[in-house]
């Protein structure tokens, strides 16, 4: 998928909530907004029918649409849409289109929605043809800066995933400010490759809820080649490390052995590139034992550059799973 490396803006764990709902009479609107993927549970069915994972309104017969306004948890800018109508079939919304808005922080949820039809809204999506039971891919018209979503169905139906790919707008005032998570992906940090996701993405070590479960977490399969998996992770802005947390929560019999971390600056590298040349970045940190079931902290001691850093692989030796990576330190400018 195109925007696949991108963050997903529009997440719940990134603090997105739905502020207000046309209808959701089968299934609630808040479910399009989780980062897991949709899930059918055959014969499961509640006071309104088939229970669906996603947002699903009721058959309309009054010549309107369904929508939803949405609040980002942070202030954003969005590159392309993921319209995942996964599991609905003869239920998924024919069409759909987004609009974008930005309003200031001391407005309220419902003068947000009021001003629904006047000029602070602008198209990111325009009415667009879904497919059923597929993920539909569009590129966003606008790259503007927003903190809200309207998200409207021609006519009704449902939804499975809404995800908004993009990147979170840094926020200045996080400079300077000693014993930052600087590789939270609140403050736009994303992970940009690992070598094996095949129990659970990178992404969600970056995540700064308390881990849910072992599917919350960044796990491989069982290596049964040389070597090790790896990751590698791009920081919103440059930062020096003065601590680092390593947490295997809920795993046990599949934690690593031991993990390390390299770092660089490279600003003006692709993605492609910084794959590449990760193996020869300096270690921040050296090989560490790790434990199941455990948070791990190293001190400044263990760091063993101050150098500002853009980019880090974390090394995990020789596979398995951890829940959460924070990068305590400080964002500078250079």
């Amino acid at each position: 998928m195109e925007f696949e490396t991108q963050i997903n803006v529009a997440s719940a764990d990134l603090g997105a909530q739905v502020i207000h709902c046309s209808d959701e009479f089968f299934a609630a609107s808040k479910r399009m907004l989780q980062s897991s993927d949709p899930v059918w549970i055959e014969g499961k069915f509640d006071d309104h029918g088939k229970w669906m994972d996603g947002w699903e309104t009721r058959r309309r017969r009054d010549g309107k649409n369904d929508y939803c306004f949405i609040k980002l948890g942070q202030k954003s800018m969005i590159n392309g849409f993921d319209i995942d109508t996964s599991n609905f079939t003869g239920n998924y919304a024919p069409g759909v289109s987004i609009l974008g808005g930005c309003f200031a922080s001391d407005l309220n949820d419902e003068e947000v929605v009021a001003q629904s039809n006047n000029d602070s809204w602008f198209d990111l999506l325009e009415p667009q043809d879904l497919s059923g039971d597929s993920h539909n891919v569009f590129p966003s018209v606008s790259s503007e800066e927003i903190t809200h979503l309207k998200v409207t169905m021609y006519p009704d139906g449902g939804i499975a995933r809404l995800r908004a790919y993009g990147n979170i707008c840094f926020d200045d005032r996080l400079y300077g400010m000693e014993k930052t998570n600087v590789i939270a992906a609140n403050t736009g940090a994303r992970a940009i490759y690992a070598n094996d996701e095949h129990f659970g993405k990178l992404q969600n070590i970056l995540a700064e809820h308390t881990p849910l479960n072992m599917a919350d977490g960044w796990e491989t399969r069982r290596r049964r080649e040389p070597g090790n998996d790896w990751g590698v992770i791009a920081l919103a802005r440059p930062a020096i490390i003065s601590g680092v947390v390593v947490d295997t929560k809920f795993f046990k019999g599949n934690f690593p052995d031991t993990f390390s971390i390299c770092a660089n600056s490279a600003n003006a590298a692709s993605d492609n590139a910084l794959i590449t040349h990760s193996m020869f970045w300096p270690e921040l940190i050296g090989r560490q034992k790790l434990e199941m079931d455990q948070k791990h902290e190293f001190t400044q001691a263990d760091i063993k550059h101050q150098n500002p850093i853009t980019h880090i692989r974390i090394n995990i030796f020789p596979d398995g799973g951890i829940s959460r990576l924070k990068l305590l330190g400080s964002f500078v400018k250079l």
